[in-house]
């Protein structure tokens, strides 16, 4: 792999609805210098310009240019065979941004979803170090998850692997909050169009909302942690909600992928001892004897989704 004379081996971009952040790397992946930059988020000329800039931004700071490998994590749905993407906060839908950014920069750029670069990211030097199959599940606005199988960012025939938020609550879960808690729970309207999705109840606003129905103030995840911590019994309550059916979520990731890791990512996984909390919710769904794959908070924070997708690009690079 090339490597310039300050150390840079590779480029990342994490790509959001608010910025585009670009982060060079060294061979140890580094952190050797960032930019970011405000994504255009309505019209797609600007925001192919932008993006390209901070491309051409990492190649001429590198002193390597297009030698650069670099990689673009970014939210959303791109179809492998059309290009056509399709993402909620960034104007790609119908668009074919592989295509329009491999004309402005002469080359392509390797691109996969931000949940597929975090779960690289963790899989090598993070969390997931050692695992063979690593899920990351991203707990913030919204609910997602990648997947990386043995040090490569796994397969998406369609690109819609693991749109996990979007798989809709059990009703044996449901009974079962009725059971043990004394729950009703309404299932609300999701983003997607459909109803009842995990997102609804386990996302940063799902966590909010289940504090506005059983407490009567919709808190930020933060507060609502604060006060389960000090004891507050219905806070408590509204967290075992939740983590009942995040238990729910993390079986169904078990039982259709099998990792030996799943590592948290997101804002809600900053809940103190969330892992433990998730990983004992786990324990009283799985099924039989069948070992739980350890549950991590992510060791990378924001810089997990740039350097995914650096990794990524190494990886594309080293098979031409």
């Amino acid at each position: 792999m090339p490597r310039a004379s300050n150390g840079a081996s590779s480029g990342g971009i994490d790509l959001g609805g608010t910025k585009i952040e670009a982060r060079l790397f060294d061979a140890q992946m580094q952190t050797l210098d960032t930019r970011r930059l405000p994504t255009p988020a309505e019209d797609f000329t600007a925001f192919v310009k932008a993006l390209a800039a901070q491309v051409r931004w990492l190649e001429e700071t590198s002193g390597l240019g297009a030698a650069l490998p670099v990689g673009i994590g970014l939210p959303g749905l791109i179809d492998p065979e059309s290009g056509l993407g399709f993402a909620a906060n960034i104007p790609i839908t119908g668009q074919n941004l592989p295509a329009a950014l491999a004309e402005a920069l002469g080359r392509p750029v390797p691109l996969l979803n931000d949940c597929q670069a975090f779960a690289l990211s963790e899989a090598l030097g993070g969390a997931g170090t050692g695992a063979r199959r690593v899920i990351g599940l991203i707990m913030g606005t919204g609910i997602g998850a990648g997947l990386a199988q043995d040090g490569r960012a796994g397969y998406r025939a369609n690109g819609s692997a693991l749109e996990v938020g979007h798989i809709g609550l059990p009703s044996h879960a449901l009974q079962e909050l009725r059971d043990r808690l004394g729950v009703d729970l309404a299932l609300r309207d999701c983003g997607c169009g459909r109803r009842g999705c995990f997102e609804t109840c386990l996302s940063g606003p799902g966590l909010s909302w289940l504090a506005r129905q059983y407490l009567g103030a919709e808190l930020e995840p933060a507060d609502l942690a604060q006060r389960a911590g000090d004891g507050e019994r219905a806070a408590e309550v509204v967290l075992q909600i939740w983590a009942h059916l995040a238990g729910e979520l993390l079986l169904t990731l078990q039982l259709a992928h099998d990792p030996d890791c799943i590592v948290l990512g997101g804002g809600l996984s900053q809940i103190p001892g969330v892992e433990l909390r998730l990983a004992a919710a786990l324990e009283r769904v799985r099924l039989g004897s069948m070992r739980a794959p350890k549950i991590a908070i992510a060791q990378h924070g924001d810089s997990s989704g740039a350097r995914g997708a650096a990794l990524h690009a190494l990886a594309q690079a080293r098979d031409i």
